[in-house]
């Protein structure tokens, strides 16, 4: 018996010996399994980044980065929306520009008074020297002075050393405002010796008053007086002759030379010849844009190492709340968000697209989810040769002349930001017919581009829709003295009785039966869309280069300005 127990206990301890190994060999292939589940699994955080990686099959572009199978797939086809509202306003035939002087604004030569001065001093990129120029026809006419043909910026950030004649047609500029401001080319001379301009600022919106205050005492003194770092010193406010005398500048006397016209008109016509209608987006997605913005696009550590070596350069920036800045629509939208929102409102992707940019972020791999949505990618320098292009190629403001004229001229204007151009081609497309202009409502689309996994197309597209009414570049999108006058100049667009008995028996901003919206898919937050707007837009009057910069440029004396100071160029890289 004990040897049959032994022998028992033996024969047990030979199998779990036996055991041992298989155990050992199971587990070790659980490991090597679990391993590489772990290497080949997403990571967590991937769906965040700035690059998603899209391929194109047969009919959508399929987002590979979810872990679980996505609803969201981008359809070719744009989707239900009619042609003719993608590339038409609805009301604008009933507006039109209107900035003659009325019978009330005095000729010039009965209020321009001699030995009166005023020089201007203007400030960064093409466009916001524009506004410079514009602004200073009207402070002469305040001050009843002679305007000396403003110097334009050849210091700033764009490094561009053209003259105002060899952007601007300068005898164009002196003869077509010759019945409202007196103009000339230098200071006259006085017993051999050229006059000596007196230096001075004038605080921001600077309105009527402030310039009789001001600078009338100073210039009666000294007989010529030069208003440094001239850009956006004027108010918003003005007497409407003051307004419309502001639309004619800009509108009207402020014409590109000949070479530039020409050439521009060269690219607007290559454009058309590629299809019957073509979009014209201005990108700023520049690494100096988006490291001034605070904002994070999901770059990981490489863009915050990268934009924030770029941020120490200026040390007046202050520290943001990256997540903050894009809740609030302060960000400029990516590439692929401005594709995707184009798409959204019905733009098939076999539609051209001019894209007028500098240097994005990331090169090609940024752009590659926006080509993917729209392959017809098209910019001056893949339309024209570089022997074209070599007479503007090393001065910025002429290359930007270009982008201005292409822009301009398109069926739809775009911009994934709210800066000068943008801004001063949103004002000239509404005073020249209402051509469509889509500005991005960011706070609104933000929430949608994050959550878009979990919603269909349809879902994603007519919410989108929603969210873009009121910013399509319709009349009445902003209520007039709302928002910068570039961008709205309300004063000099008139409206015929027709419009007038239809709009009044639409609601206000949108229509009962908007072609580009359905209604079916409207969300609650929609009752509440035209008032954010309107609050947003309450304090666009004060806005130089976006909400998200306001505390650095919000410079309201005249000569101690740190920022201006000791953190150089600020504006002048934002401003284009």
């Amino acid at each position: 018996m004990a040897t049959h127990r032994r022998r028992h206990r033996h024969h047990s301890h030979n199998r779990f010996r036996l055991l041992i190994p298989a155990i050992s060999a199971i587990s070790g292939s659980i490991l090597i399994v679990y391993a590489l589940i772990s290497l080949l699994a997403p990571s967590p955080v991937h769906h965040h980044h700035l690059l998603r990686r899209t391929e194109l099959n047969e009919s959508v572009v399929v987002d590979d980065s979810p872990a679980v199978a996505s609803v969201f797939k981008v359809p070719i086809s744009g989707g239900m929306v009619s042609d003719r509202s993608l590339w038409s306003t609805r009301m604008s035939k009933y507006y039109f520009g209107c900035s003659n002087a009325s019978n009330k604004f005095p000729k010039v030569e009965t209020v321009t008074y001699p030995n009166r001065y005023l020089l201007i001093a203007t400030s960064g990129g093409l466009n916001q020297q524009r506004t410079g120029i514009t602004d200073a026809v009207v402070a002469a006419r305040i001050l009843n002075a002679t305007l000396v043909v403003p110097k334009l910026d050849q210091k700033s950030f764009w490094k561009d050393s053209s003259t105002f004649s060899e952007i601007f047609d300068v005898d164009w500029f002196i003869s077509h405002l010759s019945k409202d401001v007196k103009v000339i080319k230098e200071l006259p001379q006085k017993g051999g010796k050229g006059l000596v301009p007196y230096r001075m600022r004038v605080p921001r919106k600077c309105n009527e008053r402030c310039y009789q205050i001001r600078v009338l005492p100073v210039i009666i003194k000294k007989k010529a007086v030069q208003l440094g770092k001239f850009d956006y010193r004027l108010s918003n406010k003005l007497d409407t002759d003051l307004q419309k005398l502001r639309c004619r500048v800009n509108y009207h006397a402020l014409k590109f030379t000949d070479p530039i016209i020409e050439m521009g008109q060269r690219l607007v016509n290559r454009m058309r010849k590629m299809g019957k209608h073509y979009v014209a987006l201005h990108l700023r997605f520049e690494p100096d844009m988006l490291a001034f913005s605070g904002c994070y696009y999901g770059g990981g550590e490489k863009e915050r190492r990268e934009l924030g070596k770029i941020r120490k350069r200026w040390k007046t920036l202050h520290s943001n709340n990256p997540d903050k800045e894009r809740r609030q629509g302060r960000c400029p939208l990516t590439p692929e968000e401005v594709g995707l929102m184009l798409r959204a409102l019905g733009y098939n992707k076999d539609v051209h697209l001019y894209v007028a940019s500098g240097e994005v972020y990331g090169g090609d791999d940024t752009l590659a989810p926006l080509r993917a949505l729209f392959p017809n990618i098209h910019s001056k320098d893949t339309i024209a040769t570089k022997q074209e292009l070599e007479p503007f190629s090393a001065f910025s403001s002429r290359m930007a002349a270009l982008d201005f004229i292409v822009c301009d001229e398109s069926d739809m204007f775009v911009t994934n930001n709210n800066g000068n151009m943008a801004k001063i081609l949103a004002g000239r497309r509404r005073y020249f017919g209402h051509k469509p202009t889509i500005r991005p409502n960011a706070k609104k689309l933000y929430r949608l581009f994050l959550n878009r996994e979990n919603m269909t197309w349809g879902e994603f597209s007519s919410r989108v829709r929603t969210h873009q009414r009121g910013f399509m570049g319709e009349p009445k999108e902003v209520r007039p003295g709302r928002g910068e006058f570039h961008e709205n100049p309300a004063a000099c667009i008139c409206e015929d009785t027709e419009a007038k008995s239809k709009l009044d028996a639409l609601p206000r901003k949108f229509g009962k039966n908007n072609a580009d919206v359905d209604e079916t898919a409207i969300d609650q937050d929609i009752e509440t869309e035209s008032t954010e707007s309107e609050l947003s837009d309450q304090d666009e009057d004060d806005d130089l280069i976006g909400a998200q910069f306001q505390h650095l440029a919000n410079d309201t004396s005249v000569d101690n300005d740190p920022l201006i100071s000791d953190s150089p160029e600020l504006e002048e890289l934002l401003s284009d």
